[in-house]
């Protein structure tokens, strides 16, 4: 939902906006916090549930159909745009005679993403190796990955005095995605005292493991203590932890395709092993373009500490990267997003007079 928040914000005053989501979860809160109008439909996937399941799912998918309609009638939007998910689904059927933008965050598309593709009159990407999941190209433009607008105006010195941060220890950014990442917390823990030997560490723990590692945190004394800085979750404040960081620990969702190019920083990344292809097919495309090292996630208890150290001694191996990683940013992103939603509705508004 980032992604298309960040493409409402320099749309400003420009449209009128209805945020159309999922019932329950933390999608109305965040959609309220940044003023947008809420209205929540019945969803749920079918692809892959089981049969005890699949009744129940579909019902939902009827419900949230109508209340579509209902919701259309009401708003009569000029043009739809999703980037993914079950409620983009009974939208997108409901509106098939309105004008249909998508946005594909990650390299692959997913399941939702590929059904929408057929009614799509265009289609964002974030890379060019997106390409080759679509049958058809000519509706597709490569934007890249829209980022908060508020990101970018940290600086790398502005952000280690916003995190209290050292200016001469190296820093380690540690961020498992908004829900914490269980494995990569379990790693930076068992390796604590010899990561804090070697730099400074900002760690994004989420909040199910937050306990946990405010525990952990009491057994550190002195310099090591001064070198950790631990936070359940950041959203004003993460574009001061990627500007301040020298390189990143983190899942390969889509917005590390994003905010890590922005930032030009380099990246070890650990694909979340128990879902579909989308994080390794993410991580591959930074490691063969020299941006970023993947480690499996079930050993990367034993190699965390060698990579980043290795990484460390050897700073022109963080310069390539860097560079690399900066070749890949699309900082008008979310411009070029709110572009082509724009020429969608000048062309309905040409069509009906």
């Amino acid at each position: 939902m980032y992604p298309a928040l960040a493409v409402l914000q320099t749309m400003q005053n420009k449209a009128e906006v209805l945020w159309v989501g999922g019932e329950g979860g933390m999608e109305a809160q965040l959609v309220a916090r940044a003023n947008v109008p809420f209205k929540a439909i019945p969803a749920a996937g079918i692809h892959g549930v089981g049969l005890k399941s699949l009744p129940g799912n579909i019902i939902r998918l009827v419900r949230g159909f109508f209340a579509s309609r209902r919701i259309l009638h009401d708003f009569n939007p000029d043009v739809l745009f999703f980037t993914g998910g079950y409620v983009a689904v009974p939208m997108a059927l409901a509106g098939k005679r309105v004008p249909i933008a998508l946005y594909v965050p990650d390299i692959q598309p997913a399941l939702a993403l590929k059904t929408l593709a057929r009614f799509a009159d265009k289609i964002a990407v974030t890379a060019q190796d997106s390409f080759r999941y679509f049958k058809r190209t000519d509706h597709l433009v490569l934007t890249g990955y829209p980022t908060r607008p508020d990101l970018a105006k940290w600086t790398r010195s502005a952000g280690r005095r916003s995190l209290g941060l050292s200016d001469d220890v190296p820093v380690l950014l540690v961020f498992g995605g908004s829900k914490g990442a269980h494995s990569i917390n379990e790693a930076v823990l068992a390796n604590l005292p010899a990561l804090l030997e070697k730099v400074q560490v900002i760690h994004i723990t989420g909040e199910l493991d937050w306990l946990t590692v405010e525990t952990k945190a009491k057994e550190i004394s002195g310099d090591q203590a001064n070198r950790y800085h631990m936070f359940p979750y950041l959203h004003d404040e993460m574009g001061a932890a990627l500007a301040a960081a020298d390189l990143a620990i983190s899942r390969a969702g889509a917005s590390t395709l994003g905010e890590f190019p922005l930032f030009g920083l380099p990246a070890v990344l650990v694909p979340y092993p128990y879902t579909w292809r989308y994080q390794k097919v993410n991580a591959d495309s930074l490691v063969q373009q020299g941006a970023a090292i993947k480690l499996e996630d079930d050993r990367l208890s034993d190699t965390l500490v060698s990579t980043v150290s290795d990484l460390i001694d050897h700073p022109e191996k963080l310069v390539s990267m860097r560079v690399a990683m900066q070749r890949l940013a699309h900082p008008e992103a979310a411009s070029e997003i709110a572009h082509q939603l724009f020429a969608l509705c000048q062309e309905r508004c040409l069509d009906h007079g």
